[in-house]
């Protein structure tokens, strides 16, 4: 069953090429490992490319990070195996997620593993701006300035009910 966090499939090729990617990033550049690390490298804006297993049990440890992702405009895949990603970055024990900070030379190749991603599986973001650019614009209705009050004077309230004494001049 797929979990509910994962937005897209990615083949098998794709996988190949993000664990070679991973291992490129952790020799070259710098990565963050693990769920709360990745979480507080996307919040921060550090992050540069997110991958994520999909068989974290329970899900509710990573199903956070793909919101996170789309909100900072940062590119993410998935992995089916939380193992398989702990190995590509030298980890004898599995790993949830993994963040890309510094992407050294595994520049290139994370550049084509999200063209691939966005290009097939993942609406981009650039499609959403352009449509949102293609509908008119509704101009903010300006608020009209208030008469000023004269000292002494006061103005009536349109919920008041007439004085008595105005009543019995009419």
């Amino acid at each position: 069953m797929a979990k509910s966090y994962v937005k897209f499939e990615v083949s098998n090729e794709v996988v190949a090429k993000t664990y070679e990617a991973l291992q490129l990033a952790k020799q070259s550049g710098s990565i963050k490992k693990g769920a709360n690390e990745v979480t507080k490298s996307v919040e921060r804006g550090l992050a540069t490319f997110v991958v994520v297993a999909t068989d974290v049990e329970p899900e509710e440890v990573v199903m956070h990070i793909p919101m996170l992702c789309d909100q900072k405009k940062i590119s993410y895949t998935f992995v089916p195996s939380k193992q398989e990603l702990g190995k590509s970055i030298g980890l004898i024990v599995p790993c949830a997620a993994i963040a890309v900070e510094n992407q050294g030379t595994a520049n290139a190749a994370i550049k084509d593993i999200t063209g691939r991603i966005t290009g097939s599986a993942r609406p981009s973001a650039a499609p959403k701006a352009a449509a949102a650019e293609q509908q008119p614009k509704t101009e903010k209705k300006q608020a009209k300035p208030k008469p000023q009050k004269k000292e002494g004077e006061q103005q009536p309230h349109a919920q008041e009910a007439p004085k008595a004494d105005e009543k019995a001049a009419e």
